[in-house]
């Protein structure tokens, strides 16, 4: 190897030192905490009452949807939303594309997100081949090993249309044989029949994959039909009833799991408003956009009810863990109907 070869190797190494790692919520109670939390003002409040709805909804039985936009999975919470499903907490998971194949299946394929620097200058980092989410590094070369096994998985699969829950669940499955990181949300999903929705799934490495699958097969190739995902969550909504939302972020996942009510209604059939809601995000909501709607507002759409709603003005990364591990804690979940969506389309 050339010395100006070996010094870059050694210092993109320099670079993925620190792996970031995701944080257990088993493994400290964080009640007394929020029960402080909820005799303060300001976002403490809010926070303990988002927990409590968190809680209701688990006692109440209801479907429970999660929505995730973001990177907080890259960040430190993936184990997090691995253990919603493993403890039945969830029952349906509505996310970005780079939720679910940047970060969750690029892990259980044995790569890592690794601790780095938001002042890094990103012209170094590109000369070194490696890609940041603010203060969080990731390997490229890694990253197009992960489109190329989304390739891999698509070329196996008979050429026809799939909605993106199907596709994730065929993840799933490749998990369970070749995982090198066990638990993931993808395998953890699949195995508890949690289904997965993805509605911009190409909006990530899953899409630089499913491109270079439709290259090698330009007549006989797999599709995927985001209409169809909405038809099946919407079906999900339809046979659950009563349902909540624990919403992190905003963007396509929060108005994609808010909008099966208003999609049931123009199919001509009766669906409730979502019965409880908690969001947590940093968007302002003072510009218009969709992703930074109050859940007040979404009730005007007939998307939400207000009576248990609750937002929470926050970076998910440093709220979320104390809802989560209050909840486990307080074991609602472990009465609860597990209601096994996936099998509704098998």
């Amino acid at each position: 190897m050339a010395d100006n070869q070996l010094k870059k190797t050694n210092k993109k190494a320099e670079f993925l030192q620190h792996p970031v790692e995701h944080i257990d919520i088993t493994s400290f109670d964080s009640r007394p905490i929020i029960e402080s939390m909820g005799k303060m003002s300001f976002t403490s409040r809010d926070l303990a009452r988002a927990t409590d709805i968190f809680n209701m909804m688990l006692k109440d039985d209801c479907a429970i949807i999660l929505t995730l936009a973001g990177s907080t999975s890259a960040g430190g919470c993936m184990d997090l939303y691995s253990d919603l499903v493993k403890y039945n907490m969830v029952d349906a998971v509505v996310a970005t594309g780079a939720s679910i194949v940047d970060m969750d299946f690029f892990e259980a394929l044995g790569f890592k997100h690794y601790q780095g620097d938001q002042l890094m200058d990103d012209r170094i980092l590109r000369e070194h081949y490696i890609d940041r989410i603010y203060d969080t590094y990731i390997d490229e070369e890694e990253l197009q090993a992960c489109d190329h096994t989304i390739c891999e998985i698509a070329d196996s699969l008979p050429p026809k249309s799939y909605s993106s829950r199907e596709f994730i669940k065929e993840m799933g499955k490749y998990l369970t044989k070749k995982a090198k990181k066990k638990d993931s949300l993808v395998e953890t999903a699949y195995r508890n029949n949690v289904p997965i929705f993805c509605p911009a799934f190409t909006d990530s490495s899953a899409g630089f994959g499913l491109v270079v699958h439709q290259e090698k097969n330009p007549k006989k190739h797999i599709t995927l039909d985001s209409i169809r995902d909405f038809r099946e969550l919407t079906e999900i909504k339809l046979q659950a009833g009563t349902t909540g939302l624990l919403m992190i972020g905003g963007g396509v996942p929060k108005n994609f799991a808010q909008d099966t009510v208003v999609c049931a209604e123009i199919l001509g059939k009766e669906a409730e408003m979502h019965k409880y809601a908690v969001q947590i995000t940093v968007a302002d909501s003072r510009d218009g956009a969709c992703s930074s709607s109050t859940l007040k507002e979404a009730s005007s759409w007939g998307k939400v009810d207000t009576a248990f709603e609750q937002m929470v003005f926050a970076e998910a990364g440093s709220v979320l863990p104390l809802i989560a591990s209050a909840a486990y804690h307080r074991g609602h979940w472990k009465k609860r109907k597990k209601h096994e969506f996936s099998k509704l389309f098998d």
